[in-house]
């Protein structure tokens, strides 16, 4: 028999304790260059990097507009992704 999949929901649901809106702190939190991150999957779909990169470890290259340009490691390539700042959590 095949496994039946579980959805995205579970993947996007946060925890009883962090429920509610997210914080401002975290929409507008500013990062230099070279700034090491992981990537922290929030609310609202708009500048969110695919799912697939959830808890990655990343270095912040530049700002471009509101988001960031974030370098990481995936296998034995690099790659650069683009995203907002409310997904992103300093290490």
């Amino acid at each position: 028999m095949v496994k039946r999949s579980k959805g995205t929901l579970s993947t996007y649901t946060r925890k009883l304790k962090s429920k509610g809106k997210v914080g401002m702190t975290s929409i507008f939190q500013e990062f230099n260059p070279n700034d090491k991150i992981v990537i922290n999957l929030k609310a609202g779909h708009s500048g969110m990097p695919h799912p697939r990169y959830r808890g990655k470890h990343g270095v912040i290259l530049n700002k471009q507009g509101n988001a960031y340009v974030i370098e990481i490691k995936d296998g034995n390539k690099k790659k650069t992704l683009i995203s907002y700042p409310v997904h992103l959590k300093k290490v």
